[in-house]
């Protein structure tokens, strides 16, 4: 069996003496109840009421919605209602302790009109602070807000709206259009490395910087429950510096580039459950602020849970990286499935010696892959190697553990890629742990204290 490659630094894969895991997962445990819940008034505002039409392609809600929301939040709070009825609108702005609730056989639909998307409003992209294109659904310093409801929130994202911008031709760029690999993407990035200040950093629509489909700037206590998004210009659901978070229940297809499902960015208490992802990128990607940004601010994202989830397409299923400068500790992903020939990875470490930064405590168990294409687990220190940066920032990855974790197709059970001139990956440890179809095994390079114990790999056991 090619079970493991040749190490060019130093790394130890030893056997695992049994232990006891009941207090690491006890943490996430403690970390659920801590998590503060949202509450809300009885009192509702139909969108109707103030003036909103449905069906009408031609009509946009966006007044109605915005005095709805304006009323709700000024009489205290409550739930702004939206029936029945395909809803046309440009971008909606969520207050305090307002829940926006779409109903069964709601669609909230997004206008293609780009212009209804300006101005541009504080954000972070690609884990880059910036005043960018509004997201569509945008708050900023809210607390206890909510989206509810067993309804659609459609961004109407295709080829040709907003897709093509990403520059890709598989996406509907034509040469001659705009996009933002050449425009605002390249900027932004320069802007990142001379620390250009903020309110320096604005992009319309001649940067072709995506916007959001959702994103909570510096908001706190926040759900997101049983909704259906779908169609996002960009990353779908991307709370920053947001504590107390829940997405529970929502299912999420949007298949356009970059379009990461949930992104939980320098956020401490986050509870994401029984949702289904189906993207065109990351399903879940933790973030923590990208290089010079990210080390600005230094908030770590932290405890943070994934539970009873299933993914189908993506880059990986739950990722953490690749804008991860600030730091991240304590994840718990259990009792999730992951199968499609379009999800590359399950779990994914992804970051450089651009981000720095530490990476601790992740902890996976139970969790069903049927097959996905490169590797159930992979560590990465030395991804995206041509971005143009600082490379003096070492990221260092430690406490990683899989438990009870099954595959049946993959390139490789797990794969480790370090640092070329210093071990940063340490102390992983897989256990009763079965990767059938595995074409490459287990290779590893970089890392020490790497511990297996009743890991078969098409049916062999993992040896030294």
């Amino acid at each position: 069996m090619q079970c493991l490659t040749p190490v060019l630094l130093i790394f130890l894969i030893t056997v695992l003496p049994s232990c006891n895991e009941g207090d690491r997962w006890m943490m996430a445990t403690k970390i659920e109840k801590s998590i503060t819940r949202t509450s809300f008034p009885a009192d509702t505002f139909n969108i109707r009421d103030f003036g909103a039409v449905a069906d009408d392609t031609s009509f946009l809600n966006t007044k109605a919605i915005d005095a709805a929301i304006l009323k709700c939040q000024s009489a205290g709070g409550g739930v702004v209602f939206v029936p029945a009825g395909k809803w046309t609108t440009g971008p909606v702005t969520l207050l305090s302790n307002v829940n926006l609730h779409i109903s069964e056989n709601a669609t909230l639909a997004f206008s293609t009109d780009y212009e209804l998307y300006l101005p541009p409003v504080l954000t972070r992209w690609e884990g880059m602070d910036c005043y960018n294109i509004h997201p569509l659904i945008y708050a900023n310093g809210a607390s206890n807000i909510a989206l509810t409801g067993k309804g659609t929130i459609d961004g109407q994202a295709s080829d040709e709206v907003w897709w093509w911008m990403n520059g890709n031709p598989d996406y509907g760029w034509k040469e001659g259009m705009n996009n933002q690999r050449v425009a605002g993407r390249a900027q932004l990035l320069g802007f990142e490395q001379s620390q250009t200040p903020v309110e320096e950093r604005r992009f319309g629509l001649e940067g072709a910087l995506r916007p959001q489909l959702v994103n909570f700037m510096n908001c706190n206590t926040v759900l997101i429950e049983d909704l259906t998004f779908r169609n996002s210009p960009f990353w779908v659901i991307h709370p920053v510096l947001t504590d107390n978070f829940i997405l529970r229940g929502v299912t999420i297809e949007s298949a356009g580039p970059n379009s990461d499902g949930c992104d939980p960015e320098s956020c401490n208490g986050v509870l994401i459950e029984n949702c289904r992802f189906d993207t065109g990128d990351d399903c879940i990607a933790i973030k923590s602020g990208r290089n010079n940004d990210g080390r600005r601010w230094s908030v770590p994202s932290k405890n943070i849970i994934v539970r009873n989830c299933l993914m189908a397409d993506g880059h990986g299923g739950v990722v953490i990286g690749s804008e991860i400068s600030g730091g991240f500790t304590n994840l718990f992903v259990e009792d999730c499935e992951m199968d499609s020939p379009e999800l590359l990875r399950v779990i994914r470490i992804k970051t450089s010696d651009c981000r720095g930064g530490v990476i601790e405590n992740v902890n996976v168990r139970n969790v069903k892959v049927g097959r996905c294409e490169e590797a159930v687990l992979k560590i990465n220190l030395m991804y995206e190697p041509q971005e143009n940066c600082r490379r003096d920032y070492p990221p260092f990855v430690r406490n990683v553990t899989l438990e009870n974790v099954t595959s049946e197709h993959s390139r490789y059970g797990v794969y480790i890629i370090g640092l070329d001139s210093t071990v940063n990956v340490s102390d992983v440890t897989v256990s009763d742990c079965t990767f059938n179809g595995a074409e490459e095994g287990v290779s590893i390079t970089g890392a020490e204290r790497v511990r297996f114990r009743n890991v078969l790999v098409n049916g062999k056991k993992v040896r030294i």
